[in-house]
């Protein structure tokens, strides 16, 4: 049997995740004069999305943008993070967004690195813009400074696999320590939880490159762990149906397509897109933003392939956007290129449309960042109502920490979360893959999987036939990894972990996938191949009730 640790766990607010989102949230819930515990799965100063930085911040500045927020309101819905938010949320972000800006900067996080507000890419001409740009290389450091500073205590290479809820609450979670080669299982007792594990990569096979797992333009650790754990807890996720895909260099899958400053063009070099034609740093070329899948598009079409061409940009603004892809992280990408002699002053470079995956696709959240679950509180990437990326991360993680915060002072004492049947067990389902002798590993399980959600749940096409077959089969798969995979360490049992939970967030894209019938985005249903106008507002959510899946709909707010 795995060990259990027989000395509980106790803090008043429990942050699961150290992405912007968790740091965040723990540092305000710790200045309101609770204690804070942050589980980390890797290590605060470098894990999640944002490890390695960012150079856009989507906020509204009155300062810069007028005192009408609606303007800015509008662009956000319009923008490439827009379309699944409920407007009440996108407003309250709005609203705080600054605010966070100002701590950052004060922090030590170079919000104005050329001495003001400067507001550049991902913009339409004539139009406000509303990403700003800074200096984030240095954010994961200085968010983990500010968290220790207040106390808050980080428990890194200690993920958290469960809730544990008694009578609808939250009372405490368990964790697998990783930091030995055996795993140890620890229970917390806890008052609030805040789920801030960030989006889920590695559902669908990796676009540039099919069977090499890691080669994914997000954090391929971050696996869906806040989703599944929510719905293994019976909380709501919303717009689970809804894949999202990223674009940027072919072949090597890097976010940051807007730190580019060029012009999207085809082989012969014709501008693809209507906004732009020749490069400018104010506005980038938003034509990826707005059509999505313009290099798939292209490639199928014999048009392509697609590229961004720089060439034709000025000098001072390729220092400009060379010094905006290091703070982004792309300090692998931009070494590749220097080996290789790829210079793009003199190169364009070809751009591809990575896989689908989860973000801003989840948990259901109120106001206060609350779930369905009284006391489970989300932030961040695996939030199903809003998105707004780092900047989103970054506000309502902050309010999250308040309210979590204001949850534990109402509360007197712990219950004894380590005496609920889960832990036993989630228990007996590790101490099953670490003593089993012989068997496949993760990867052959994660690969499995991606093979059944691209044909059965891709993006290229859906119908109910297809959905019921891949259910079926996805059910089969799951079974056969509950009983045959083997973890011989730590890290190969935290790596089963995320497959499992990438296995819940697949049932949850099936079941309402089946819901949706019709066309919608990239939902694509070829048994209902028009988008339905009666259901342009009508979002669907999904939950457990008695260990099945049950989907309901609601309005957008």
């Amino acid at each position: 049997m795995i060990e259990i640790d027989k000395t509980p766990i106790e803090t008043d607010v429990l942050v699961v995740g150290g992405g912007i989102a968790g740091l965040m949230a723990a540092i305000n819930a710790a200045e309101q004069g609770v204690s804070v515990l942050v589980a980390e799965k890797a290590n605060t100063k470098r894990s999640g999305s944002g490890a390695t930085g960012n150079d856009h911040f989507l906020c509204y500045i009155p300062d810069v943008h007028g005192n009408d927020i609606e303007p800015i309101l509008k662009e956000t819905q319009n923008s490439l993070i827009g379309g699944y938010h409920d407007s009440t949320h996108t407003i309250k972000f709005l609203e705080q967004s600054f605010d966070r800006v100002r701590d950052w900067d004060a922090w030590g996080i170079s919000m104005r690195p050329r001495g003001k507000w400067e507001f550049m890419g991902h913009a339409f001409p004539g139009r406000p813009r509303i990403w700003l740009k800074y200096a984030g290389h240095n954010q994961k450091e200085v968010l983990t400074r500010e968290a220790k500073r207040r106390g808050v205590i980080i428990e890194n290479h200690l993920p958290i696999t469960d809730v544990i809820t008694s009578e609808g609450e939250v009372i405490g979670a368990i964790g697998l320590s990783i930091r030995q080669e055996e795993p140890v299982l620890k229970v917390c007792r806890t008052k609030s939880v805040i789920l801030t594990t960030g989006s889920a990569s590695r559902l669908y096979p990796a676009a540039p490159s099919p069977g090499w797992l890691f080669n994914t333009a997000f954090c391929p650790s971050c696996t869906g762990a806040a989703q599944a754990i929510a719905y293994r807890a019976d909380a709501k996720l919303v717009n689970m149906e809804f894949p999202n895909r990223h674009a940027g260099p072919k072949f090597l899958a890097r976010c940051g397509k807007s730190s580019w400053i060029g012009v999207y063009k085809d082989p012969h070099r014709k501008p693809i897109g209507p906004f732009v034609t020749k490069p400018t740093k104010e506005l980038g070329d938003i034509t990826s933003d707005v059509w999505n899948s313009v290099f798939t598009d292209m490639h199928r079409s014999g048009r392509g392939p697609a590229y961004i061409d720089c060439t034709e940009t000025a000098e001072e603004d390729i220092e400009y956007m060379l010094w905006g892809m290091e703070n982004e992280g792309l300090t692998a990408m931009l070494n590749y290129m220097e080996e290789e002699g790829i210079d793009v002053r003199k190169h364009m470079v070809e751009f591809m449309q990575y896989e689908p995956h989860l973000i801003g696709r989840g948990i259901d959240i109120d106001l206060n960042a609350e779930s369905s679950v009284r006391g489970l509180y989300a932030a961040g990437d695996p939030v199903g109502n809003f998105r707004a990326d780092i900047a989103g991360a970054a506000t309502f993680g902050w309010i999250a920490g308040q309210s979590a915060a204001n949850r534990a002072k109402g509360l007197t004492g712990f219950q004894k979360a380590e005496q609920n049947p889960l832990v036993n067990e989630r228990a007996c389902l590790y101490s099953g893959f670490v003593e089993r002798q012989y068997g496949p590993s993760w990867k052959e399980a994660n690969l499995a999987l991606q093979q059944i959600m691209k044909d059965y749940a891709g993006t290229v096409v859906r119908s109910e036939t297809l959905l019921k077959a891949g259910l079926k089969y996805f059910g089969d798969l799951k079974e056969k990894a509950l009983n045959t995979v083997v973890a011989s360490d730590s890290h190969d049992l935290m790596r089963t972990m995320e497959v499992l939970d990438l296995m819940e967030c697949g049932e949850m894209i099936f079941v309402t996938a089946l819901e949706r019938r019709e066309t919608r985005g990239l939902h694509i249903r070829s048994d209902f191949p028009f988008t339905n106008p009666l259901l342009q507002d009508k979002w669907i959510t999904v939950r457990k009730e008695d260990g099945e899946p049950k989907v309901e709909w609601r309005d957008k707010k």
